[in-house]
């Protein structure tokens, strides 16, 4: 018994040493520190980092210096960067990257020029020191970041330009602290420049070209192999992290590239996409949160009158600049308030980055001591201050945005839509459902329905049995992608009345189907099936066929007849594709009227969607295939046709199913029938 006990104490000794002890203490930090802090209604950010210094080896020091904590905080650190960079809407940020240059700008010299004088002119610090010092008042650290993702705000612009003029200063304070390093060492030569410069063109042209086409083939290649997808994501970020030091740069600038040249072939509303923030939001960024805390060290406030005076001053300089930097932005650009405090709040929070470069310094022997603590106290205010200001603005944003959707007619009814995928073959089923996935709503509260219409007989149960063990395996695509999905299988005539029955028992607003498996398409439409649901349904249809993947599209090539915009579908259809084009970071390439078009940018502007829109006049039916020309095979092909009398339609559309299936057989297609 006494040798029990004493191995007991042996284990509980501080600061714990055993690796298991040590994750699964942190893992009840991770999981009780947010729940505490909702209690008195602070972020649970806070909670972790506050959790971290208690713990830490300049708290209680039950948690010590192990390389095992080290090794995680820093995947968590990555791991931030990476969300941001492939959660970045790339459209969006298109549209405002000169706004994200001119915040880039404010963020790094504001901050800046406030610094290096109180430094220098106040404090007495030399002119290395001074600049060295005052570059950490520019760099900051995306730590609210899970706030924002978790409000579902990440995709606002003020959050595009943040992120981007995030990387940015970042990279530009990273640089300026080579340059001093090599200057204070004297070794700012030709080669130091020559060298620098290779590097990082070097670095870019591997990331950007390369491993976006090894990504695409890997993902062609092992579709089904969806853990392959997560491991293989993981390694390109580390990787990414890695070959940056070698080109003189910070591992959290390569983990944000990592994030950008992944982010078209990671749509969203994937379930690869799922699995990443899951992890990351689960478990690693809360290591790192965790870490921050426990490198700060309280003693420094009681270390003397200096020591506190040069921290309170440093801490002032560091929120202002930023908050000074997020005014000029808000100005400039004509911002709510909610979102310049969004911006403020994420670009305040001063952690990994801010560390890494006084820790540089402070090796170096350009900065002394007191910098040093006064960067600690620094992080702890700087990410409370973050964390406060971020969850108002994001609540506030979030709440106003919903408020205007519920008063939007089209988004309302988008919100509670209902969505049936009628399945008469499961083996190509999987396909059709990952369009689902992306073109659904997130906010609807409705799970897909998967369907499959079984002809009465007397085997019919049995065949009801094994039609639901097939279809249930396909939810396994939906659940990862955090999208309900339901299971119906009912008996029926044929499958026309199947569907078209259950499409009313559901009030089915969108029913998608995959293109039939026999040849010659006209005469499978103006069949029994395909002709009753035509006239029994009048709902959206899709008629979809994907022989290759959806991630290896350029643009969505969209072709509309005139009057479209008449049609009562047209804004439920045209919504889906914007969504599409969106999640799959791709062009629309408009092929329509005049007034179609017109139609089309009222609606984006009037719903405030900035989507890549190139617009080409096209009337010539009675020619289709002069259209030919433009298509590629990377091309995802969407032709909007519309049942008989209806307004938009006319007698050329009957043909055009079969001339896209007779010359683009290997090219994604879908065909779609309004409302």
């Amino acid at each position: 018994m006494s040798v029990i006990f004493e191995e007991l104490i042996k284990q509980f000794q501080l600061p714990l040493q055993d690796p298991v002890l040590i994750f699964s203490l942190v893992l009840f930090i991770i999981l009780l520190a947010p729940i505490a802090m909702q209690r008195i209604r602070m972020p649970g950010i806070i909670g972790l980092i506050v959790s971290g210094i208690i713990v830490g080896p300049k708290g209680l020091n039950i948690l010590g210096d192990s390389l095992f904590i080290d090794v995680f905080s820093t995947i968590g650190l990555l791991y931030i960067m990476f969300i941001a960079g492939l959660e970045l809407n790339l459209t969006e940020f298109k549209a405002n990257r000169n706004k994200s240059l001119l915040f880039g700008l404010f963020t790094f010299t504001i901050p800046l020029a406030i610094g290096f004088p109180v430094l220098h002119y106040l404090l007495g610090f030399d002119f290395y020191a001074s600049l060295l010092t005052a570059s950490m008042f520019a760099t900051h650290t995306l730590v609210t970041y899970p706030i924002v993702s978790k409000m579902g705000v990440s995709k606002n612009s003020a959050v595009a330009i943040t992120v981007g003029g995030t990387i940015l200063t970042d990279t530009a304070v990273l640089v300026m602290l080579a340059v001093i390093l090599g200057a204070h060492e004297g070794g700012l030569t030709q080669e130091f420049w020559i060298r620098l410069t290779i590097s990082i063109l070097l670095y870019s042209a591997f990331m950007f070209l390369v491993i976006p086409r090894i990504a695409k083939w890997f993902f062609e290649k092992l579709e089904s192999e969806k853990h392959s997808h997560f491991i293989f994501v993981l390694s390109v970020v580390f990787f990414a992290a890695f070959l940056a030091e070698i080109a003189s740069l910070e591992a959290i600038i390569g983990a944000f590239v990592a994030g950008l040249a992944l982010n078209k072939l990671i749509p969203s509303s994937s379930a690869l996409m799922n699995r990443i923030e899951y992890i990351g939001n689960s478990l690693f960024i809360p290591f790192f949160l965790v870490y921050v805390g426990m490198i700060v060290d309280m003693r420094v406030i009681l270390s003397g009158w200096m020591a506190l005076i040069i921290a309170a001053s440093l801490t002032i300089v560091a929120i202002f600049g930023k908050w000074a930097a997020a005014m000029f932005t808000r100005l400039v650009f004509k911002y709510s308030k909610d979102q310049g405090n969004l911006i403020f709040g994420l670009s305040s929070a001063h952690a990994a980055a801010t560390l890494a470069v006084i820790l540089v310094g402070y090796n170096a022997e350009i900065v002394d001591d007191n910098i040093l603590n006064a960067t600690v106290i620094i992080i702890l205010v700087t990410c409370v201050v973050a964390s406060f200001v971020t969850e108002r603005a994001a609540k506030s944003l979030a709440e106003s945005s919903a408020e205007e959707e519920e008063s939007d007619e089209t988004t309302s009814s988008l919100s509670m839509e209902q969505i049936l995928i009628p399945v008469d073959n499961p083996v190509n089923i999987d396909k059709v459902l990952g369009f689902s996935v992306l073109i659904k709503d997130q906010k609807s509260e409705n799970p897909l329905t998967l369907l499959n219409v079984i002809p009465n007989s007397d085997e019919a149960e049995k065949t009801i049995a094994r039609a639901k063990q097939e279809l249930e395996r396909f939810l396994s695509e939906t659940t990862g992608a955090d999208t309900n999905a339901n299971i119906m299988v009912t008996i029926d005539q044929n499958a026309a009345s199947g569907i078209s029955r259950t499409s009313k028992e559901l009030a089915a607003d969108v029913i998608i189907l995959g293109w039939p498996q026999k040849s010659g398409f006209l005469g499978k439409l103006e069949g029994n099936k395909m002709e009753s649901i035509l006239d029994k349904t009048v709902k959206t249809l899709f008629i979809c066929d994907f022989p290759t993947p959806l991630l290896n599209h350029r643009s969505l090539f969209l072709i509309v007849p005139p009057n479209a915009e008449y049609e009562e579908g047209f804004t439920v259809w045209l919504n889906k594709l914007i969504k599409l084009a969106l999640e799959l970071s791709i062009p629309i390439n408009l092929n329509c009227t005049e007034n179609t078009h017109n139609a089309i940018l009222r609606y984006t502007k009037s719903n405030k969607i900035t989507v890549n829109l190139n617009f080409k006049h096209f009337n010539d039916w009675e020619d289709f295939l002069i259209i030919s020309r433009e298509l590629s095979d990377s091309d995802l092909i969407v032709m909007v046709s519309a049942r008989k009398g209806y307004i938009s339609y006319n007698s050329h559309l009957d043909k055009l199913p079969e001339k896209l299936e007779k010359h683009f057989p290997d090219v994604n297609k879908v065909i779609i029938y309004p409302q």
